[in-house]
């Protein structure tokens, strides 16, 4: 047990003691036990068994999700190599049941609406394999631009990232996707034992603000979800008026929602009906993650089934240049889609100009010596935007008109009439991918990591470098000597 103690909200206190009676000893209690501390291994990388036995610490498996597991108070999983191989993601525990309750599946389409910093992006894009189409939207820039970051780590291919307003997606994309994911901002009641911030934040009109916001939020998301897809709402937070109460307006609002059972209910705790004065229908097959219950903070989870079949709808052409800087619009080259389907030692199912996409293959095999596997995983359309290219799901029809970091799977830069492979390629690779693979030893990929040339004996040309089976990034040997192309931005010492 722990000597902290978190002192909480007194208007808060006198909330939860009225709604939990008898049972908010316990609760209160329950900060006074140490926060527990969690990763998800990266389903897009490696087995289990491989996983593990690369691990330099202890791990204990997470209860409700199968990628999940704990670690101790004193590891610092996020300064290791295989962190920033892309391993793993340090995600606390209860928030990886939310994309267990949503259950993504290869070869679907689905939005995660608030995604920022990328958890549960990430967690979904693992099960859906690399097939299929994700959206991973955030308003914040700044935010966006770390879900970028992270989505680029764990080296997800058929990951669109916008960085735009709800009813803007809500706009472009309706009746669009299979499952919609709404984590939504919330008073974070629910991580005040693991963030002081939540506590010094919070206050009764803090959460008046949320659930006004996430009834806004969810009245958006809804217009995105197919006929018969699925919605799925979270908080990470224990107010009525932002769970049940926000799910349950939304519920008379909108009739073609209703509240759907999961598996999860064997393991958590069920919603509280008796807590707002309208409960929804089924309210309590909603979830609720107790930190004195279980082995994690507090979340809100609810999952909600659209009525009806689902149909293929794609998203309208609007307003193309509307949102975009006239700076934007200068420096975006969009090449023509074609049938640019290329045959040679493996055959690389790809839309796109032709001359471009022989370039790009040529690149993969000639430089890179990169195989049928890794193509066979990767379809796609490529496009130029800029000196960049980039590989894009088939499946987003269309790009213009959104806000966006992230296109997809950023392949090749062009510098000076030459090619560069770009980092993110280097995170899409598994072991055997590239014939150019050259493992490094702890010692030196943490010299790669802070930017320093490595010896590298014979090799020559541009090598892709990794830890343990886990590519890293990309390097250029010549004279023995290997040039560090590892970003100068992610650069560190562990």
């Amino acid at each position: 047990m722990s000597d902290n103690k978190t002192v909480l909200p007194g208007a808060f206190a006198e909330r939860m003691q009225r709604l939990l009676g008898g049972e908010y000893e316990a609760f209160e209690a329950g900060y006074r036990q140490e926060r527990q501390y969690g990763l998800r291994r990266n389903l897009l990388k490696g087995t289990e068994e491989e996983f593990v036995r690369v691990m330099p610490f202890p791990l204990e498996k997470v209860l409700w999700t199968r990628e999940g597991y704990y670690y101790g108070a004193d590891v610092r999983p996020g300064r290791h190599v295989l962190h920033e191989a892309g391993a793993y993601y340090i995600q606390e525990p209860s928030a990886m049941a939310v994309v267990e309750a949503l259950d993504p599946q290869p070869g679907e389409k689905i939005l995660d609406l608030c995604a920022a910093p990328g958890g549960k992006s990430t967690q979904i894009a693992g099960r859906m394999q690399g097939q299929g189409l994700l959206v991973s939207n955030e308003i914040v820039g700044e935010r966006a631009r770390i879900l970028s970051q992270n989505v680029e780590r764990m080296g997800v291919a058929g990951c669109v990232v916008c960085n735009e307003k709800p009813e803007r997606i809500s706009a472009l994309f309706p009746s669009f996707f299979d499952r919609v994911l709404v984590d939504a901002p919330c008073s974070g009641e629910g991580m005040f034992r693991k963030e002081e911030a939540a506590v010094e934040e919070w206050s009764p009109e803090t959460v008046r603000m949320c659930a006004e916001r996430q009834a806004w939020i969810l009245e958006e998301a809804a217009k995105t979800v197919k006929p018969g897809g699925v919605l799925v709402y979270s908080t990470c937070t224990f107010s009525p008026e932002e769970n049940e109460g926000t799910v349950s307006a939304f519920l008379r609002a909108h009739e073609e929602y209703n509240i759907e059972e999961t598996a999860l209910e064997d393991v958590l705790s069920p919603g509280r009906a008796d807590w707002i004065s309208q409960p929804a229908a089924g309210i309590g097959h909603t979830l609720r993650l107790w930190p004195h219950l279980l082995r994690g903070e507090g979340h809100y989870i609810a999952r909600l089934r659209k009525r009806g079949q689902r149909t293929e709808v794609f998203p309208v052409q609007s307003e193309q240049e509307a949102d975009m800087s006239k700076s934007a619009r200068q420096n975006r080259t969009w090449m023509s889609v074609g049938n640019g389907v290329i045959s040679g030692h493996a055959e690389w199912q790809v839309t796109g100009e032709k001359k471009l996409c022989k370039l790009t293959k040529d690149f993969l095999r000639d430089e890179l010596e990169i195989g049928g596997a890794w193509m066979v995983r990767h379809p796609g359309r490529l496009i130029r935007f800029g000196e960049k290219i980039y590989l894009v799901p088939e499946e987003m029809a269309s790009l213009d008109g959104i806000k966006i970091l992230r296109p997809g799977l950023q392949l090749l830069t062009e510098k000076k009439n030459r090619l560069e492979p770009a980092h993110a390629l280097a995170h899409s690779l598994l072991s055997g991918d590239s014939e150019r693979m050259y493992g490094l030893t702890e010692q030196e990929a943490a010299a790669y990591l802070r930017g320093e040339s490595l010896a590298c004996g014979e090799q020559r040309g541009w090598t892709v470098l990794s830890y343990a089976g886990y590519a890293l990034g990309f390097g250029k040997a010549s004279g023995g000597q290997m040039k560090n192309h590892y970003p100068k931005g992610l650069r560190k010492s562990l």
